[in-house]
């Protein structure tokens, strides 16, 4: 039977943090569910050469704005989480408290069934722990952040943490699509593009999609997006909801590298300890990235003295809350400029960085290009869906990805999207509607 004539309750598009959670908990209370993902659902090998194919392909992964600003995104079963640091901040509960959404009760379900905590101590690397060390000296209320890590499976002096992780220490997404994929009546279809939302009547009764070189078609009487900041938005435009895809956040970002004399190895778990200034809005945290990553920032701002001395060069990232604004094109490009608001908020973090490296001992400092990572606001809460998710503008079309967070947040949405994702779960899963939403999809 093709996935065009098969009948399925609900069908989630991505499989990144939300919906992967959407999927596994429809999963789990009997529903038949099909997912599809554009990446591909290999095993993770932990290998530069696979990271790349899932992070750095130029217009797919790796898209590009205004003044080089660069932004990589994870196309791949469980989505950025596969080649995110696993830093689990607390959602902003207040915030999404006044657009109707409260998902307290969720979060705390997600800390129970999630290994959430900070690394101990013996998986700190020696390069957190010399900033950790020279910011307290400097006042700063810096300490170690909650991972999502199985910290028996964790390996100190390892560098593999945003490269997949092979050893299944760092919790991600993939690992609900594999609880997913144990579901008999459910299907995951890797390498599948959704197009659009395929609509009658003012219902969103299934998807069109590309895969193995063929349109397709699959019908549900309900449509889950979870294609993420830019994917999501692109979706929705090419079914018709054209106000997707403006005034958006993506989380500006630079690194700040000094030399010290010692050498300290530079393999450890990125993002172990930080402070997040919240007044000033942003974060800072240790940044070890692997030896390659830390060429590449370096390169890019003609420090090829420095190509070398990545086991001696402390790093910190500066992570900023930036302005909502700029737009998306229909084909997924990122049109957003840094406003000098925004601006200031990364150099007020450079200065503070400067300050805790030359604490170190550190000689040389310099910082990275401007990067971004986890878009959001692309189909906002109280805009294009509603407090359940749905779309204002089509029955039975759901979002549930960084694109409903309403306002920028300036922080990793790990937590928030896992928690999100169960509550939109129950929800479907309580509507009184299944038996008609059923016939619609036989119907179609």
């Amino acid at each position: 039977m093709s996935v065009s004539t098969m009948s399925y309750d609900a069908i989630v598009v991505g499989s990144g943090p939300g919906g992967a959670t959407v999927a596994k908990e429809l999963a789990a209370k009997g529903q038949k569910v099909l997912m599809m993902d554009w990446g591909g659902d290999e095993p993770i090998q932990g290998s530069y050469l696979q990271a790349a194919e899932m992070g750095l392909v130029p217009g797919k992964s790796l898209l590009f704005t205004y003044k080089g600003l660069s932004m990589v995104r994870g196309i791949t079963a469980g989505g950025s989480s596969i080649l995110y640091y696993a830093t689990a901040f607390e959602p902003p509960l207040e915030m999404l408290r006044g657009y109707g959404v409260d998902i307290e009760e969720e979060v705390r379900q997600v800390k129970e069934e999630l290994p959430i905590a900070p690394l101990k101590d013996s998986l700190i690397g020696p390069m957190a722990k010399r900033i950790m060390e020279s910011a307290r000296e400097l006042g700063y209320d810096w300490h170690p952040l909650n991972k999502y890590v199985y910290q028996d499976k964790c390996r100190a002096d390892c560098d593999k943490c945003n490269l997949g992780c092979p050893y299944g220490a760092k919790w991600s997404a993939r690992m609900f699509v594999d609880e997913f994929k144990t579901h008999t009546n459910c299907r995951f279809i890797a390498r599948a593009k959704t197009r659009k939302v395929l609509v009658e009547n003012g219902k969103a009764v299934g998807v069109e999609y590309s895969a193995g070189g063929q349109t397709q078609k699959a019908y549900a009487p309900v449509v889950i997006l979870g294609a993420g900041g830019i994917g999501t938005p692109v979706i929705l435009r090419a079914s018709g909801i054209y106000a997707a895809g403006y005034d958006y956040f993506f989380d500006p970002l630079i690194c700040v590298m000094g030399t010290i004399p010692e050498d300290l190895g530079g393999r450890e778990f990125p993002m172990a300890t930080g402070a997040h200034m919240s007044d000033e809005g942003y974060v800072m945290t240790d940044m070890t990235v692997p030896k390659v990553a830390y060429q590449g920032f370096t390169a890019q701002v003609g420090r090829a003295h420095k190509l070398f001395s990545h086991s001696r060069t402390l790093q910190i990232m500066i992570k900023a809350k930036d302005t909502l604004g700029g737009k998306l094109t229909d084909a997924g490009g990122v049109r957003k400029k840094l406003i000098p608001q925004d601006d200031a908020k990364l150099m007020k973090g450079y200065e503070r960085a400067k300050e805790i490296l030359k604490n170190t001992g550190a000689k040389d400092i310099y910082k990275s290009w401007c990067i971004a990572a986890h878009p959001g606001g692309t189909a906002k809460i109280g805009d294009i869906v509603d407090p359940d998710l749905k779309t204002f503008k089509y029955d039975n079309l759901y979002v549930c990805d960084c694109s409903v967070i309403p306002e920028a947040w300036g922080l990793p949405p790990s937590l928030t999207l896992v928690a999100l994702g169960k509550r939109l779960a129950s929800h479907l899963a309580a509507e009184p509607n299944n038996e008609e939403r059923d016939s619609q999809a036989h119907a179609a």
